[in-house]
């Protein structure tokens, strides 16, 4: 599983074998989209990695900056998969807070005009 020679592997077998893409495919597909970078240059899914590379990869729009510290060939898993590599990229931003529209019990009939200007002031503040 685990190379502590520093063989080299594939780079598509190698993020598949980390856990950063699901299948092989979507991992080899990435790497030819050039969302996959070995020490700041797009790749071939052929290309080969070793231990202290830095490989970018961009996925779910956030970019992961990692460090190879083991090369793998096949799946491990991902308490495993975590050693095997550093992240240092920084954390994605907290989620923004979206405040919830206000509530009007079911069958309550018409909006009064009270409850009119409160859904007016909630769709003014999403609109900025």
């Amino acid at each position: 599983m685990t190379s502590p020679d520093g063989r080299p592997v594939r780079i598509d077998a190698w993020v598949w074998a980390v856990r950063m893409f699901k299948t092989r495919a979507q991992a080899a597909e990435a790497v030819k989209a050039g969302h996959v970078k070995i020490n700041g240059k797009s790749v071939k899914p052929a290309e080969q990695v070793v231990p202290g590379d830095r490989v970018r990869v961009w996925k779910n729009h956030h970019e992961h900056d990692l460090e190879v510290l083991a090369t793998v060939r096949k799946r491990v898993g991902a308490p495993v998969a975590r050693t095997c590599y550093t992240d240092h990229a920084p954390p994605p931003p907290p989620k923004e807070f979206v405040p919830l529209p206000p509530q009007r019990d079911k069958g309550a009939g018409r909006p009064t005009k009270k409850d009119r200007r409160q859904l007016e002031a909630f769709r003014k503040r999403l609109r900025g």
